[in-house]
């Protein structure tokens, strides 16, 4: 009896033990958090992706990029969600201002009880983009004009 046991632990831990789906950039910046904040708004649009939520007060933002290109063999796909999740928080320390940029894919299918959002790895734009906002943005910009 316990072997079974230990099989069927060792094949849960295996099946628990992958990669994450995304993966979180972080950068340390000397300017302050709303300069980085507004450097990181300012970015959205070159990098093809809309704003689709901001909470000013935090200093959060989240932004999307819609794949309507991309097809599979299942009736209930729809299209292909790339997010990015942006935070400007004060640092610690000598840093100022910590920027964290989260990519996350989504596949969007249509069931019966409307859209549904399965998470899926982070594709290779989502990761990209995220990169180059840290690049951009993570090191010192220049103050947001009021």
């Amino acid at each position: 009896m316990r072997f079974p046991a230990c099989l069927a632990a060792l094949g849960l831990l295996a099946a628990c033990g992958g990669k994450p789906l995304a993966t979180t950039l972080t950068a340390s910046s000397p300017s302050p958090a709303p300069d980085v904040f507004q450097c990181a708004r300012n970015q959205l649009k070159p990098l093809g992706f809309d704003q689709s939520s901001i909470d000013v007060q935090d200093q959060r933002l989240m932004a999307r990029r819609i794949d309507d290109t991309q097809r599979r063999p299942d009736v209930q796909f729809r299209r292909v969600i790339d997010r990015l999740e942006i935070l400007a928080q004060p640092g610690t320390g000598n840093t100022v201002t910590t920027l964290t940029v989260t990519p996350r894919t989504f596949a969007e299918y249509t069931t019966q009880r409307g859209p549904t959002e399965v998470q899926e790895k982070t594709s290779p734009t989502a990761q990209e983009a995220a990169q180059k906002l840290i690049e951009h943005c993570g090191g010192e910009v220049a103050p947001a004009a009021s």
